[in-house]
């Protein structure tokens, strides 16, 4: 990380999986961010968390992630809330835990029930430690009956969470899409939460950040990996969050290129290391 801190000074770098596992940080992984900022760099952590910033740094001080080891949190609920002034009809149905509502503090909008909503904000399952995908098929039928959109504030369909792993708001979005309901996704791979982080890049730095500058670091091939190819950004590869590197590293990176075959992997590692 050391070499690749020289050569990119900004780093876009995922939360869960990368720098904590759900429970507890990567001591390797925050250590190195934070030696990065101490030489130059900037790093933003770009989440599909459905969560404001403030909420995102909130569960990083209660999981213990130390503060120095980023510049800013760019959330996937920063953009949803962009899509719910724009896009919500000032009336939604929520779709997830109410952990989340943090996600409409200051908006002028409301939630109410089905009959009620113009549109749907899915951040999630109601509880995504007991619930089964299946079990949500009466509901999403429902909504697709009503023609309501939904806005999908985290694109990840699964993390990982200690040892076990989790469905996220994305694998309900693809589900209710296969029925043929709208959705609108605001998180990676998509571009407007990069628009922002490339933003707020320009900001802290005092100037112009061009995206060979860029080096975006993550788990998912689905989500981190593939935002960055359609973006246009070098990616660094953590195996071991979401992609099985089991078989060894090399045989991990084959699988994401399979999946991503534009993706511009520089290098795929285990952990973040600064020897």
């Amino acid at each position: 990380m050391r070499s690749l801190s020289k050569r990119y000074p900004v780093w876009f770098c995922d939360v869960w999986g990368v720098v904590h596992n759900g429970h507890v940080p990567f001591a390797a992984s925050v250590s190195t961010l934070a030696r990065h900022r101490a030489n130059g760099g900037t790093v933003i952590l770009v989440t599909n968390s459905p969560r404001s910033r403030q909420g995102v740094e909130i569960q990083l001080r209660e999981i213990g992630v130390a503060p120095e080891s980023h510049d800013l949190v760019v959330t996937s609920g920063d953009v949803t809330r962009d899509l719910i002034v724009k896009k919500g009809g000032g009336q939604l149905f929520h779709l997830g835990p109410a952990r989340d509502h943090s996600i409409l503090e200051g908006l002028d909008v409301g939630l109410t029930t089905l009959d009620g909503a113009r549109s749907v904000l899915c951040t999630g399952l109601f509880d995504d430690t007991k619930d089964t995908l299946e079990s949500y098929d009466a509901l999403l039928a429902d909504m697709a009956g009503r023609v309501l959109p939904m806005i999908c504030a985290n694109p990840d369909k699964i993390v990982r969470k200690g040892d076990r792993i989790l469905y996220c708001a994305g694998s309900l979005a693809e589900r209710y899409a296969a029925r043929g309901g709208k959705v609108l996704m605001a998180g990676k791979p998509f571009p407007p939460i990069y628009d922002l982080a490339m933003a707020e890049a320009a900001r802290l730095r005092a100037g112009p950040v061009q995206r060979s500058q860029v080096l975006a670091i993550g788990d998912g091939p689905e989500t981190d990996i593939r935002g960055a190819a359609d973006y246009g950004l070098d990616a660094l590869l953590v195996a071991d969050g979401i992609t099985d590197a089991r078989a060894g590293l090399a045989a991990a990176e084959a699988s994401v290129k399979a999946l991503v075959p534009e993706a511009r992997i520089v290098a795929t590692v285990r952990s973040l290391a600064w020897p």
